[in-house]
């Protein structure tokens, strides 16, 4: 296919998705912030389960589980999503402003699928199976040692706290642009962005 019919396919697929270049396409804004709730509500969960009961700890835990899987698939989705030819943004800022967002988007891609991967690996590894609302994934492994499994939760852990961060410093700069740059960086995401 030529350039100028590649860029007329890539035009019409934005088009198609809703997008006319001011603002994500609407499946692009539901997948970020699906991620923004799942990466909260998982950081909430695993922050307090340790102060409440039981039976209602167990069912923070699955639900973390659950949500976690979900997690990964919305993450998934994102990347496979932004791949697709005619679903990148122009962008929104040039130089090396434009290669810190990329490369901050990228790590937490790469952080957010490790993290699902290490939850899987953390339970299957203590001998546990996984739980994906009340739906029980065996492990394909065998128990490790508890040094080895500790370690592993303590990756999970911290990896978690680092995304949070992360996560945090990333919607800090768009809130920058927002009120102290003014331009459109950070409307281009809303929920209610302009078409």
């Amino acid at each position: 296919m030529d350039q100028p019919a590649r860029r007329a396919v890539n035009s019409a697929t934005r088009i198609a998705a809703g997008d006319d270049r001011t603002a994500y396409d609407p499946v692009a804004r539901s997948l970020h912030w699906l991620t923004v709730f799942f990466v909260l509500a998982n950081f909430l969960l695993a922050l307090t389960w340790e102060d409440v009961a039981k039976p209602t700890r167990h069912l923070m835990i699955v639900a973390h589980m659950s949500f976690g899987i979900l997690l990964g698939a919305v993450v998934v989705a994102r990347i496979v999503w932004r791949m697709i030819p005619g679903h990148q943004m122009p962008p929104a800022t040039e130089g090396l402003q434009e290669l810190a967002a990329k490369g901050v988007h990228w790590l937490l891609y790469l952080m957010l699928v490790g993290e699902a991967v290490l939850g899987f690996v953390l339970r299957w590894s203590g001998g546990e199976s996984m739980i994906f609302f009340g739906v029980p994934i065996p492990s394909p492994m065998d128990k490790v040692s508890r040094p080895t499994h500790h370690l592993i939760a303590e990756v999970h852990q911290w990896n978690g706290y680092a995304i949070v961060a992360l996560a945090a410093l990333h919607a800090l700069a768009a809130l920058y642009h927002h009120f102290v740059v003014k331009d459109q960086v950070l409307r281009r995401m809303l929920p209610s962005a302009p078409r």
